[in-house]
């Protein structure tokens, strides 16, 4: 069973950044798509940012131009860089790999963002 440890979180003021790192155990790594979700308070989880194994990626309309996904498939890992970050983007923010539409994993503790002044 894959094991996904995010990290990275923390309290930020409106316009600030940060970037969440998650490391994935398992050889299949850099042959499966990566993703990035969150869920806030009350909330359903949502995707948020995607990137296939060839590297192509996806935003949801919320993020783009301030989210940037990446991985580094020598290290397992698989990074969102939070820019001009905003108090709604306050969540637990997970990573997961997909195919299709699903998740594959079990669900890691996730990382804590928080938007604040």
């Amino acid at each position: 069973q894959v094991q996904l440890v995010e990290s990275g979180g923390g309290l930020v003021q409106p316009g600030g950044s940060l970037r969440l790192s998650c490391a994935a155990s398992g050889s299949s790594f850099s042959s499966q798509g990566m993703g990035w979700y969150r869920q806030a308070p009350g909330k359903q989880r949502d995707v948020v940012a995607l990137i296939t194994s060839g590297g192509s990626t996806n935003y949801a309309d919320s993020v783009k131009g301030r989210f940037t996904i990446s991985r580094d498939n020598a290290k397992n890992t698989v990074y969102l860089q939070m820019n001009s970050l905003k108090p709604d983007d306050t969540a637990v923010y997970y990573c997961n790999a997909f195919r299709g539409g699903l998740v594959l994993y079990s669900w890691g503790q996730g990382t804590q963002v928080t938007v604040s002044s």
